[in-house]
């Protein structure tokens, strides 16, 4: 027993205390280190918690209004394409089409692809001797589909003597998609496209005839140089200088005026393209239009690049009604006429034709 208290007491007395172990040791020092360290620092910490606190306070809403300001473009931005497009005004325009058969028309239903292979659809009306008359490439408006046009069309037909190509853009009665300006644009040139690929219709007589949001799609489309030479006359209705000044026109808010151009996501901005066609072009301008402001069409003529070009300045018409008018086909065909053989240059002063209703 006496050993076995000796050794008890010898192992006792020789063993390390724990708090001298090494493995604590080395946990003591860095818990030092980092009380130091939290010491040290915590005065800035404490200091950058505050200034943080009043920056938020002072200029938190500031932030929260510029993002909100920045959401509602957005909102504002793609909403552009509801403001504009109205291809199911009237109801049902996107299931019936009215065919040219209503009206005793002879057509063809034309089915091709635009140039991002979006199908389309259009009616091709064509006259007996097809080759023997000019055609017209018809770009109608924002609302409806090409059977609310049959009337027009049917005019163009018998007064004209002229075959008739009504294209529908995407998203619009039969055609697929949905519509944008970009898309638009392609649709027309895919539509053009169509009409040299025929060989029943003569390439050289091309009539590109565009009103209201048409006149836009048709303005894009003569204005490119490749196509300078494939269009014997652009015609434009009633169309609009572009959608911004559009929009300070029909949005009663001041503001409005000072936004970028970039805040628009149509454009459509025919005032600046208008500098660089070089076809034919004739304008007709109803007086009476209460949609687009006449000025507008003044503006786009005295603006157009082309050195023959022809200002038809129609009294009473409105922007839906113009083509009504007595004598607006045979004022329109004689400017045609005329100015295809050169006889209207870019000094000539704007016409006026004085049309009254029966």
């Amino acid at each position: 027993m006496a050993s076995d208290n000796y050794d008890e007491e010898k192992l006792l007395s020789s063993s390390t205390p724990p708090d001298m172990n090494p493995d604590f040791l080395v946990i003591r020092v860095v818990g030092r280190i980092v009380l130091s360290v939290i010491k040290q620092c915590w005065a800035m910490c404490s200091a950058m918690f505050i200034s943080m606190c009043i920056f938020y306070w002072i200029f938190g809403g500031i932030s929260a209004f510029l993002l909100l300001c920045f959401s509602a473009a957005g909102i504002v931005y793609h909403a552009g394409d509801k403001m504009l497009y109205h291809p199911d005004n009237p109801p049902n325009s996107r299931i019936f089409v009215p065919a040219p058969r209503i009206l005793s028309l002879p057509f063809e239903s034309v089915h091709f692809k635009s140039l991002d292979s979006t199908k389309l659809h259009g009616y091709l009306i064509l006259q007996p001797q097809p080759l023997e008359c000019p055609t017209v490439l018809f770009f109608h408006g924002n609302a409806g589909n090409i059977g609310h046009r049959l009337p027009n069309a049917k005019g163009l037909f018998k007064h004209l003597h002229a075959n008739v190509f009504l294209v529908e853009y995407r998203g619009y009665g039969l055609s697929d998609g949905c519509p944008s300006e970009s898309g638009l644009y392609k649709d027309a040139q895919a539509a053009l496209n169509y009409l040299l690929l025929r060989q029943d219709i003569d390439h050289s007589r091309i009539i590109v005839f565009g009103r209201s949001l048409g006149g836009g799609v048709a303005v894009e489309l003569a204005h490119k140089p490749s196509n300078s030479d494939k269009i014997a006359c652009l015609v434009i209705e009633n169309s609009f200088t572009s959608i911004p000044e559009m929009a300070k026109q029909l949005i009663p808010w001041k503001g409005i005026k000072y936004l970028p151009l970039w805040f628009h996501k149509n454009k459509f901005d025919s005032k600046k393209k208008v500098s660089g066609i070089r076809c034919p072009v004739i304008f007709i301008s109803g007086l009476c239009d209460q949609l687009v402001p006449p000025s507008m069409m003044l503006d786009l003529y005295n603006h157009c690049g082309s050195e023959r070009k022809y200002l038809m300045q129609i009294p009473n018409g409105d922007h839906n009604g113009t083509w009504t008018k007595p004598t607006y086909y045979s004022q329109l065909k004689s400017s045609i006429e005329s100015i295809a053989s050169g006889r209207h240059n870019l000094q000539q002063e704007p016409q006026h034709f004085s049309i009254h209703t029966v």
